[in-house]
């Protein structure tokens, strides 16, 4: 694909607004609560905008779309329209808990919870998971889609990304990455609506496109589907969502700095609005690259890059560029942050120095940055292998290593007061073992199923140790009083509608 001058002017244009924007906002982050947190002063417009941003990437543009192209069709929705009632949950239920403690991270507030132990096992696996996992993940699909749209060299695209995006997040912290992701979640969202409308050209029309499509557009499928059967959504899918939307650091740090309870619940709910309507604008538009260019596209994560290439008139290309791209960095920025987060709070301060100042746990933080950005871009290339089943695949299948553990301690925490410190850190440690070995005896099983199993296995193991050994008095949490913690009545409204306009979508696509 040629690009002209008015899409490269475009594309400069674009994203020297975005980083000079979010760096002058960034310009005074001098303390680690204006560093890691924003200086907890976030809106809850910029917190919602942020969840979407950070959230949707080229795994979504490349790997959902990919699982659309293929024999799951619509049923991948489920993954957002789920992840939007979860937002409800973490928003009324969950947010008000972590607000009130006054935490940086959610391995800290484990800390409070069970002991230092569980904190440092929770921070050592979620730091495994953002480097060799995600952040690697999002680098590959971005890189694919480069490559796919412009013909970039796949490693060259990893590094280019990778590089920008450790750039202004060294600087600026998390008042740099809400601000990009402000203006790249709304580029993103314009984007694939434009794409979605001209796909619907191509084809003929929505009539034409649900007529032809008619067998992909089932959100429920067989019990013995290898991907995503009805079963999983009992309980299979509810678990990776619960963990990556409230006991995620990568996206509960946008929360964390909000400015009040109400900001954050406000935010919450904008962000799974918007969810809603993310499948019509990436699933949708896999299935017509199935259907225009089924037989010229060998891998499915190419399906969405291809439709751009083939749909999109010159001058478009610049912008879709700009979203593919910002949604790209968006991502990756945000988990960067994150990930920084956690091993400055959690690792470096809490185990080797204790009296480190301001100054030099934001120096740390910034060194931090810079490292996982290397590591995985070294990482990155190698992806591309096909006994990963692609890129979606790979990254919710491998989150199931840390997920169910996380989720089981949190919850069960939440719910059984006297549920002692070793049943959380068998329950962490449990994880890896017990669904280890189910991926290993049971390979034909979609590994959603292998987290519900897994998840029940940990809450038996919890349940167990309590009851033999539980604690002699509920734990007592710690309170930030500088946080106002006044709950929204207009979120529990929207929260309401949010779960009646989910069960609507279910009923017709079902």
């Amino acid at each position: 694909m040629s690009l002209t001058l008015y899409d490269l002017l475009m594309f400069v244009g674009f994203f020297a607004i975005v980083i000079g924007v979010s760096l002058y906002k960034a310009r005074k982050e001098s303390t680690t609560s204006d560093y890691f947190l924003a200086g907890r002063s976030l809106g809850f417009g910029l917190i919602g905008f942020s969840l979407i941003a950070s959230n949707i990437s080229t795994e979504h543009f490349v790997g959902m779309a990919g699982q659309g192209f293929g024999s799951v069709g619509m049923a991948v929705a489920s993954y957002e329209w789920m992840a939007a009632v979860t937002l409800v949950f973490v928003g009324l239920f969950l947010l008000p808990r972590f607000l009130r403690s006054g935490i940086y991270t959610l391995p800290e507030y484990l800390e409070y919870r069970y002991n230092a132990t569980a904190r440092m096992i929770m921070a050592i696996f979620m730091m495994i998971m953002y480097v060799a996992v995600a952040l690697a993940s999002i680098l590959y699909s971005g890189a694919i889609g480069l490559k796919t749209i412009f013909d970039l060299d796949l490693t060259a695209g990893v590094w280019l990304i990778g590089i920008i995006a450790g750039l202004y997040t060294v600087y600026g912290g998390l008042k740099a990455v809400v601000w990009t992701d402000l203006f790249q979640g709304a580029a993103l969202l314009i984007g694939g609506f434009i794409v979605m409308v001209l796909g619907f050209v191509a084809v003929g029309g929505p009539t034409v496109f649900f007529k032809a499509n008619a067998d992909k557009m089932h959100v429920i499928l067989p019990a013995d589907n290898p991907d995503i059967p009805w079963t999983a959504l009992v309980l299979g899918l509810w678990i990776p969502n619960i963990f990556y939307w409230g006991l995620n650091q990568f996206i509960v740090q946008r929360t964390l700095g909000a400015r009040s309870l109400r900001d954050g619940q406000l935010g919450i709910m904008l962000a799974a609005a918007i969810k809603l309507f993310i499948p019509f604008i990436i699933i949708i538009p896999g299935i017509m690259a199935f259907q225009l260019y089924g037989e010229q596209i060998v891998n499915a994560d190419q399906a969405y890059p291809t439709l751009i290439r083939e749909i999109l008139p010159a001058g478009l290309r610049g912008i879709m560029f700009a979203a593919l791209f910002g949604a790209v960095l968006s991502s990756l920025d945000s988990m960067l942050n994150s990930a920084s987060t956690i091993l400055t709070m959690d690792l470096y301060k809490r185990h080797l120095r204790r009296d480190a100042s301001t100054r030099t746990l934001v120096r740390v933080g910034r060194w931090a940055t810079g490292v996982f950005v290397l590591v995985a871009c070294l990482i990155a290339p190698l992806l591309g292998n096909e006994r990963f089943g692609g890129i979606f695949n790979y990254l919710q299948m491998f989150q199931g290593f840390i997920s169910p553990g996380i989720v089981t301690v949190f919850l069960f925490g939440l719910v059984v007061k006297r549920a002692p410190a070793h049943a959380a850190v068998a329950a962490l440690l449990g994880n890896v073992v017990i669904y280890g070995l189910l991926l290993l005896l049971l390979p034909d099983v979609s590994f959603l199923n292998h987290m519900a199993i897994t998840f029940l296995a940990l809450i038996a193991v919890m349940g167990v140790i309590t009851a033999m050994r539980p604690l002699s008095a509920p734990v007592v949490m710690p309170v930030n009083r500088e946080m106002d913690v006044t709950p929204s009545p207009h979120a529990v409204k929207a929260g309401v509608g949010i779960v009646a306009a989910t069960v609507v979508m279910y009923i017709i696509f079902w």
